[in-house]
């Protein structure tokens, strides 16, 4: 049995656990098809519309399973975060592991559904830290009624990202350094979660990756406290230059800083 989680976030976890749950008692397409809706995107890796990519039948893996150990969820209870590890397998093939990270948003009925998800592959050595969620306080937030000013909030988390992109072309250590929170999680293909700004930095330093991004598009919680960005990216190692996409969590501090405390890269 689950431990008793707060109200809040305890929903989204729950709604996230019981899409698993279907994906283990009949199918990962039964399971996803249960949480879409026709704005949804998965990235597979590239970007697609998730209702048309499930309508087309689609290679999914024939089992499939994860459980989210990280979480969070706004204040104004429509906008989430989940991540956490999977594993997945097409009969007859060898199980393979890694890593999903979805942002939900609240449907129309009240029930939460994906705004995006995404996934990178590991090696599944490691067993899955604690998990780690935001319960949402009860504190007054701004109400914005207005189109432009709704707007110029999502400008300010693309113009933060667009300053994190340019710090990272002059310098990776003083971008990742300035803009990371301490307890970040971060995850990139066939490595395990990396936890805490100090192991991120020593994780690119030690692999010698240097890491440019340029932001394509923003979303943000409808009271302003955390958002997401993604985009593009060009990831040097020793070996090679890949190509990457990205995906940010973005959460307001209390010092009001942007701090990353989720970083996604995967192979475009």
């Amino acid at each position: 049995m689950f431990a008793q989680l707060p109200d809040k976030v305890g929903g989204l976890i729950t709604a996230d656990r019981n899409a698993a749950a279907i994906s283990k008692t009949q199918s990962p397409h039964a399971a996803f098809s249960s949480i879409i809706d026709k704005q949804s995107v998965f990235y597979v890796p590239s970007a697609v519309n998730a209702f048309n990519y499930l309508n087309n039948r689609p290679n999914i893996p024939d089992v499939l399973n994860w459980d989210p150990n990280f979480a969070l969820v706004s204040k104004s209870l429509d906008w989430g975060v989940t991540s956490g590890k999977m594993e997945f397998q097409k009969v007859g093939a060898v199980k393979r592991n890694g890593q999903y990270l979805t942002v939900w948003k609240r449907g129309k009925k009240g029930d939460w559904k994906v705004e995006l998800r995404a996934e990178v592959e590991n090696f599944g050595k490691n067993q899955p830290k604690e998990i780690w969620y935001h319960e949402p306080d009860d504190s007054w937030y701004l109400k914005h009624r207005s189109k432009v000013r709704l707007q110029q909030r999502e400008d300010v988390v693309m113009s933060t990202d667009q300053l994190f992109s340019t710090v990272l072309k002059a310098n990776n250590e003083t971008a990742y350094s300035e803009f990371l929170a301490d307890d970040v999680r971060f995850y990139y293909p066939w490595q395990e979660e990396i936890s805490g700004k100090k192991n991120v930095l020593s994780f690119l330093k030690k692999q010698r990756i240097t890491i440019e991004t340029e932001p394509t598009d923003v979303g943000r919680a409808y009271s302003g406290e955390f958002a997401y960005s993604l985009g593009t990216a060009t990831v040097a190692s020793k070996e090679k230059e890949v190509k990457f996409n990205y995906i940010r969590i973005w959460q307001l501090k209390d010092d009001y800083q942007w701090r990353v405390v989720l970083e996604m890269l995967f192979e475009r």
